[in-house]
């Protein structure tokens, strides 16, 4: 199963909004998922227990100390289904 969590420095709104369009991509890509979200700040610190973190374009350097089994995928546009899908596919190689 496919862990990824979500996480947006404006807060647990935004991130949920954007957990809901991940959520809606990975069903398209037939994937078994489970998707999180959170703030930025706390997700620093659980990154390492997800395969997949989605995050605002601008805060990817925020993630420096992950194993390399924790993709980081930045997104310009948030609420972008089309981006999303594109980025997503990449990062997991489908």
């Amino acid at each position: 199963m496919l862990k990824v969590l979500a996480a947006c420095g404006n807060g647990m709104g935004s991130s949920q909004i954007i957990k809901m369009r991940i959520e809606q991509v990975l069903r398209e890509l037939n994937l078994e998922f489970h998707v999180d979200h959170t703030s930025v700040g706390a997700a620093k610190g659980s990154a390492k227990m997800y395969d997949l973190v989605i995050v605002p374009a601008q805060l990817v350097g925020e993630f420096t100390n992950v194993p390399a089994t924790c993709k980081i995928v930045g997104l310009v546009n948030l609420l972008s289904v089309k981006e999303i899908k594109e980025k997503v596919s990449l990062a997991l190689n489908l």
